[in-house]
């Protein structure tokens, strides 16, 4: 990779960084927050308010990215930043559970996963687009990871309120590292891209991904509805000591996620971990549902959520960016970071729908079953054959 490859991988993983941690941040504490706001103890408000911001870039993802097509990545790119930091001082000002409702809404308008994952594929040459997909896949699960460390902590610190903010100030240093560190992008002639959604929403390889996607972050959401008071009533945790949970989990999963993504790599059998990581999803909604009685139990499912999460986290922009048509690559990352944002919008209203109408024991059998559906896909799926590099690469 040349040096602005390198740049600009760094800066649009970091752009990604800042804005997830802020999302991220939110989820480990969010549920325990809402008990003290007005209509903060319908937890089925409670779980819109976790996924609202998943509905609004659900809506927006493609048009974001049609419209960097046009205008330019790096315009609609702080557009979206703008609208994101405007909606997270509105939740951290409101007063009840609606408000940070229309703040999330806010914050899901700025749907920019779509135009970054665009811009990175102009600045990045066809062999090294996978190193630089999988950089920005690995960005996010490192800070999510740090979130459910860190959000305790903050939480303790600076209120909820507080953490609404500081999404917004990570959001400001977003913008600056969009124009100020990520090279500029070059000027590329194209063609109008409606054709190729058609080809992408028909593309077997890629509806198995998409699908993928679409649960791993609807179990997600899912299960920061209910971790946190889980937590508190079982453990007697407060909030402030959850991460005496969270760090030691998130340290042994990366010591396990690590070298199986190198080794999948090295030895070709990224089909193999990938599977193995979707299983691993199966055996945790079991293990939260059914076995999940006690701190440490908590404790072991959380670690093992967080291998899968991780892996899987870090392998499916880079695949998605192998296994979509050359031609073809922003519109399969738009409808990639669309289903994204549906699984984390349902993920919060149906969590929270289930826990309150059929108990918490139905939120972790449902998303079981989704992952076997999962499971089922990432079997019959083909994956994309390494490229042959030539000399001069």
């Amino acid at each position: 990779m040349t040096f602005a490859e390198r740049r600009a991988g760094v800066g649009l993983a970091s752009i990604f960084a800042l804005r997830m941690l802020g999302l991220f941040l939110i989820l480990p504490v969010f549920s325990i927050y809402a008990k003290d706001l007005p209509g903060g103890d319908d937890m089925a408000l409670v779980g819109f308010a976790l996924g609202a911001y998943g509905l609004t870039q659900a809506f927006l993802q493609i048009a974001y990215g049609v419209a960097s097509d046009r205008f330019g990545r790096k315009p609609v790119i702080v557009f979206g930043l703008v609208l994101f930091i405007i909606g997270s001082f509105v939740a951290a000002l409101a007063g009840d559970i609606y408000g940070i409702i229309a703040g999330r809404v806010l914050q899901g308008a700025g749907a920019i996963s779509a135009a970054v994952t665009a811009l990175a594929a102009d600045l990045t040459r066809e062999q090294h687009l996978t190193k630089v997909m999988a950089m920005i896949g690995s960005s996010i699960g490192l800070v999510f990871a740090l979130s459910m460390v860190g959000a305790p902590l903050l939480y303790a610190t600076i209120g909820m309120p507080g953490i609404f903010a500081l999404t917004g100030v990570l959001a400001i240093l977003a913008i600056y590292v969009v124009l100020k560190v990520v090279p500029a992008a070059p000027v590329i002639p194209r063609q109008p891209g409606w054709p190729s959604f058609v080809e992408v929403l028909t593309h077997p390889q890629l509806l198995r991904m998409n699908f993928g996607v679409f649960t791993l972050h609807l179990m997600q959401t899912a299960m920061w509805v209910l971790l946190p008071s889980a937590l508190v009533h079982m453990g007697g945790f407060p909030v402030a000591e959850h991460w005496k949970i969270y760090l030691p989990a998130v340290f042994l999963s990366f010591v396990i996620m690590v070298p199986a993504i190198i080794a999948a790599e090295k030895h070709g059998r990224m089909k193999l971990v990938f599977n193995a990581a979707i299983t691993l999803l199966v055996v945790v909604q079991v293990g939260f549902g059914f076995f999940g009685n006690s701190i440490y139990a908590l404790a072991f499912w959380l670690m093992l959520f967080f291998v899968a999460f991780n892996v899987l986290e870090a392998t499916q922009p880079s695949l998605i960016s192998r296994i979509a048509p050359s031609h073809a690559k922003g519109a399969a990352l738009g409808v990639y970071n669309t289903t994204q944002s549906l699984g984390l919008f349902l993920g919060g209203v149906l969590g929270g729908a289930l826990a309150k109408h059929s108990g918490a024991q139905a939120v972790w059998i449902a998303c079981a079953i989704l992952a076997l559906v999962w499971l089922g896909f990432g079997l019959s799926m083909t994956m994309p054959a390494a490229r042959v590099r030539r000399p001069a690469e």
